[in-house]
């Protein structure tokens, strides 16, 4: 690659991806990992890392984070969260995957304890309780109604003209 080329790539904005699995018991009910770093409940997943995929680093978090790696059925939703929205003020995408539960696959969740504090599955009605509006308005979208694939702005579905 010549020295132009690599400067002209360099020179383009950058972005964060994030990947987190939206694991439902036989009930509906929706895993929630409490982080120690930082207030409140979250997804299990986390950031993608260099040369990562979405689906590879979720996969990856969940083994890291409950101790096991968890079946997913697809990819449910894709979020892109504005600078202002971000702690570190960059644009950032979120991937959501699917997955389900196997009957007592909870009870097998094993927390890193460095980096997670407990674990809890929560009522789709009460998530609102447990997460960030962002988030909450996120699971809400791909808990709600058409299934497929959502695609979302800062947790809200775009209106397509």
């Amino acid at each position: 690659m010549a020295d132009s080329e690599l400067e002209f790539f360099e020179s383009l904005p950058r972005t964060r991806g994030a990947a987190s699995a939206l694991l439902r018991d036989d009930a509906g009910r929706v895993l929630l990992v409490k982080p120690t770093y930082r207030p409140g409940w979250g997804l299990p997943g986390g950031v993608i890392e260099m040369g990562e995929s979405p689906l590879a680093a979720c996969l990856r978090e969940c083994t890291e984070e409950l101790g096991f790696t968890p079946a997913l059925s697809g990819l449910v939703c894709v979020d892109w969260l504005p600078a202002q929205a971000s702690p570190d003020r960059r644009p950032a995408t979120v991937f959501v995957f699917a997955g389900r539960l196997a009957p007592g696959q909870f009870e097998s969740v094993r927390l890193p304890p460095e980096e997670l504090s407990a674990a809890r599955l929560v009522e789709p009605d009460r998530l609102g309780e447990y997460l960030p509006d962002r988030q909450a308005r996120r699971i809400g979208a791909c808990l709600e109604g058409a299934e497929g694939l959502h695609y979302l702005e800062h947790g809200r579905p775009v209106q397509w003209v």
